[in-house]
């Protein structure tokens, strides 16, 4: 499986650099899995393609503001920090710019000092290890101190930083949101779950390992970085029920997907439990859990248009992306959305 069987042409100017200022207004493709037809609708929309007893499974991380500037102690030369995973209470796991500059050893100061870091070791892809010095509360002072960490083919700067959250984030971790749900409102949830659909909530904390580019061109060569995820007895009890009773479990991204695929046992039903998934789900993949997917409009060759080719059929999707771009549809985390059922 080549990599560039997942390439599609997309137009710089529809990638989307700002959000909406009505979540619910983007637009919606539908695309059905079983006639390939498409339709164009609003993401409001969505109401219509929901029956009472499904469920939707969403994604209850909230993203940290993990991007940090600081100075290199004695040489005053800048230095930029991407917080990629909690190692132990102090000690990060980070990206760093520049790399080179930054061997174990140094010492890299924050906030006129609020916050100074110490590169402690080497890990995997070239990342650092970081651990933190400081007084008080490190989730103030990082509150304080940190930038939201957009993706970099957003270039404007965001002015409220809420709007890179999801209206129902909880649990602080992601190094990026879970983006296919930042077209929900809390009155849109409301009237969902006033039709009689279950909403149940898990939570992965996203890195960066979604987004990173597949450098094989042999996709199966590719290897997903590890992430960390979490489901309650009670979140599971809702998904169970849902199948048992022969409804549509849905999910709301393809993060949400890849927590369930990866928990649930070989019939598709979850237990509470918590763990790292390294899942990667490509064309081939029989899914277990979900019957559904909410998602956003992904890169081109991507981890993520390879999932939901595993979905609905690379050639659907593929087709799917070409009319997206012919009718100026918004790509990218900003972006528009796609159902497929």
């Amino acid at each position: 499986m080549d990599v560039k069987d997942f390439y599609y042409e997309l137009p710089q100017e529809l990638i989307a650099q700002d959000p909406l200022t009505d979540r619910s207004s983007s637009r919606l493709m539908v695309l059905d899995r079983k006639t390939k037809a498409v339709e164009h609708r609003i993401f409001k929309d969505i109401v219509e393609y929901l029956a009472p007893g499904d469920c939707l499974v969403i994604n209850n991380t909230k993203v940290i503001p993990a991007r940090l500037y600081g100075v290199r102690e004695g040489t005053g030369a800048k230095i930029e920090i991407l917080l990629l995973k909690r190692n132990e209470k102090d000690i990060w796991e980070i990206l760093v710019k520049p790399g080179k500059k930054c061997k174990p050893g140094t010492v890299i100061c924050f906030g006129d000092g609020l916050l100074t870091g110490e590169i402690v070791g080497m890990a995997e892809e070239g990342n650092r290890l970081i651990q933190f010095r400081y007084e008080g509360i490190f989730e103030e002072i990082l509150d304080r101190l940190g930038q939201m960490p957009l993706p970099p083919y957003i270039t404007h700067q965001l002015a409220d930083r809420n709007r890179y959250q999801t209206v129902y984030a909880k649990h602080d971790g992601s190094a990026a949101a879970p983006t296919a749900g930042l077209h929900f409102t809390p009155e849109l949830l409301d009237e969902i779950r006033a039709m009689g659909v279950e909403i149940a909530e898990v939570t992965l904390h996203v890195g960066l390992g979604t987004f990173r580019p597949v450098k094989e061109s042999d996709v199966l060569k590719h290897h997903m970085h590890a992430e960390y995820y979490r489901i309650s007895q009670s979140e599971a009890d809702k998904i169970n029920r849902a199948k048992r009773e022969g409804h549509r479990v849905i999910a709301v991204g393809t993060t949400s997907t890849r927590t369930l695929e990866a928990a649930s046992d070989e019939h598709g039903f979850l237990t509470e439990r918590s763990g790292w998934t390294e899942i990667f789900i490509y064309p081939g993949y029989r899914f277990k859990v979900i019957d559904a997917l909410i998602t956003n409009f992904h890169l081109p060759e991507s981890t993520l248009v390879m999932l939901v080719s595993a979905l609905a059929g690379r050639e659907a999707v593929l087709a799917a992306y070409e009319e997206a771009v012919r009718e100026r549809y918004r790509f990218f985390s900003f972006g528009d959305a796609m159902f497929i059922l």
